[in-house]
């Protein structure tokens, strides 16, 4: 028996496994999901929603995926494996499991247990555990069992590759192009082709890092999933992984991909990138400027087990978009220790701006206004930029954006209290409160709500708020305020950003107060380095907006500045039925 048994990348961990000889010699293992909550609401095939209001994995659902892994991630060489699955609920009802207990292809057989079966006699309880017919295990078998190097089939990399390449959203154009085929190109020299399948435990002899650079919306992230899934395809032996350290980056390719459920694996976490070094042949890895350098001087020391060790590691990195003091990855320490290691480097730069609605007239003018002489907005065709009167007419024209059909969020320093432990009920806390003047010279208190931690589902099954890896997305975000770690590396088409009171225009320059902050790895910084990390901050946050991007700064000094660069239009009228308010006066 195997307790919090982890897969590759700590992608998962099951509560038990158990392994047993079956009566035709093979291996079993019995998966045993455990759960310590009583009763839950179905919503769907795939979710529930808990006593406490947490929506989680329907465990049946979950459990099967678990099961997948073990039939898709079984190399060739290893046993064969019969693989069943049971789920636990020791605390429920007979009643409140039967409604767990589901006919979906390919979960029938997954029995759902309550407390009371626990209390069955031996003979039985064995069968409801699904161990029936099972004896121990021989040492041997266990030795083999333990001995085995989980690898994606090569089917589950052609399915999930087809998919990724197939997204109508990923087509790639001008210098996005030519930098797959240079990367494909130097694939094709370092490492096996599909028809060159090494032995087990060979490694392809040299090697190369690629570094591609570019700017927000230059189109990093689609072609980092384009080669990936070529990867998969064409080298399916180097079994390529795809890592960064953006949760909500990653969730959002967990959830692209959540059909198969065997590919959790191909997206292993930031914290496995070191192990996953040991095993892939080819590495992806997007949003490199923000790993962790964990104290260390030049490259984390992650980061050069990955140049050291990987045939092919590709490297994506904004250094612009450093935000934190204890990260910042730049192309020329990659550089330096790939030549250090004697592997081959090459360097790639993105040009392109294909987020601001093809605009690179809007990226350049952010660029200004942040780093270099601010400049008057003279506008371009593809691209929508105004100012924000106050935080309500932001507010009103979100929704009405949102109505029309389209994804719009608001984003926000990180200037107002985000507490951890907040209250799991059908509403969130308005932590975020602005005075705004208005027309009669009074003054009015706009409050919004922050980002839910985890979802939010009314009784009737109704999304009130997305978790926060998924605000960007998915349904309801538009009611809560995001901030840039919901936002960095994601995008929509119109956004709308509040620029709080941690950088404000004062005295012709840009100007940061720290205390301002409640972002605890930044306020207790010096004004002067915390400058450097707003302004990336900002520079993420006005340039998520596909078509359109509203900007309201809190200070009345910014926001003057900001309409004297920006001419006046007066924003859309909103819709009086456009739905649920998430802020209020």
């Amino acid at each position: 028996m195997y307790l919090e048994y982890g897969t590759p990348g700590a992608g998962r961990r099951l509560d038990a496994l158990l392994a047993g000889a079956g009566p035709d010699g093979r291996l079993v293992l019995v998966i045993v999901e455990l759960k310590q909550w009583q009763s839950c609401r179905i919503l769907d095939a795939e979710r529930v929603l808990r006593s406490d209001g947490v929506v989680t994995a329907h465990p049946v659902y979950q459990v099967a995926a678990y099961r997948s892994f073990f039939v898709h991630w079984r190399p060739k060489s290893a046993p064969e494996l019969e693989v069943r699955a049971v789920v636990v609920l020791h605390g429920a009802s007979a009643v409140q499991t039967a409604a767990l207990r589901t006919d979906t292809t390919g979960a029938a057989d997954i029995p759902v247990l309550s407390g009371a079966d626990l209390s069955a006699p031996p003979g039985e309880l064995v069968r409801l555990l699904r161990a029936d017919g099972l004896a121990a295990p021989t040492a041997a078998q266990v030795a083999r069992f333990e001995q085995i190097r989980w690898e994606p089939s090569s089917r589950l990399l052609e399915h999930v590759g087809a998919e990724l390449e197939g997204k109508g959203t990923f087509a790639l154009v001008g210098d996005q192009q030519d930098a797959l085929l240079r990367i494909l190109a130097a694939a094709a020299r370092h490492l096996p082709a599909l028809e060159n399948t090494p032995q087990s435990g060979e490694r392809p002899t040299g090697g190369a890092v690629i570094t591609v650079s570019g700017g927000p919306g230059s189109g990093k992230t689609a072609l980092a999933v384009r080669l990936l899934g070529r990867l998969m395809r064409a080298h399916p032996t180097t079994h390529p992984c795809f890592i960064t350290p953006s949760g909500t980056l990653r969730a959002h390719l967990q959830d692209a991909v959540r059909q198969h459920h065997a590919a959790r694996e191909l997206f292993p976490g930031i914290g496995a990138l070191r192990s996953t070094a040991q095993r892939a042949g080819a590495l992806v890895i997007d949003e490199a400027q923000r790993i962790n350098r964990g104290g260390a001087r030049g490259l984390p020391p992650d980061l050069t087990a990955v140049v050291r060790k990987v045939p092919l590691a590709v490297i994506f990195l904004d250094e612009r978009q450093v935000i934190r003091p204890d990260e910042g990855t730049t192309v020329e320490e990659i550089r330096s220790a790939a030549r250090a290691l004697g592997r081959t480097h090459h360097h790639l730069e993105l040009t392109g701006s294909f987020r601001c609605a093809g605009s690179a007239a809007y990226t350049a003018w952010v660029d200004n206004l942040l780093y270099a002489a601010p400049a008057p907005w003279t506008g371009h065709d593809s691209y929508d930029l105004a100012t924000a009167p106050d935080p309500f007419a932001l507010q009103e024209w979100i929704e009405q954006a949102t109505a029309d059909g389209h994804t719009a969020r608001t984003t926000a320093g990180f200037c107002w209290p985000w507490p951890r432990n907040r209250p799991r009920t059908p509403t969130l806390p308005l932590d975020i409160r602005i005075e705004s003047p208005s027309a009669a010279s009074t003054t009015r208190t706009w409050e919004a709500a922050w980002n839910a931690h985890s979802a939010l589902i009314a009784s009737d099954g109704t999304v009130l708020a997305p978790r926060s890896q998924l605000w960007a997305t998915h349904t309801g975000g538009h009611q809560q305020i995001g901030c840039i770690y919901t936002a960095q590396g994601l995008e929509y088409h119109h956004a709308g950003v509040i620029i709080g009171p941690d950088l404000t225009w004062t005295n012709s320059r840009w100007e940061a107060r720290p205390s301002q902050s409640r972002d605890e790895t930044l306020r207790g910084l010096p004004a002067d380095q915390y400058l450097r990390y707003a302004l990336n901050i900002y520079r993420v946050l006005l340039t998520r907006g596909t078509h359109t991007t509203r900007i309201y700064s809190t200070d009345p000094t910014t926001q003057r500045f900001l309409n004297e660069l920006i001419p006046p239009r007066p924003l859309d009228a909103p819709n009086p039925g456009s739905g649920r308010r998430y802020g209020r006066p």
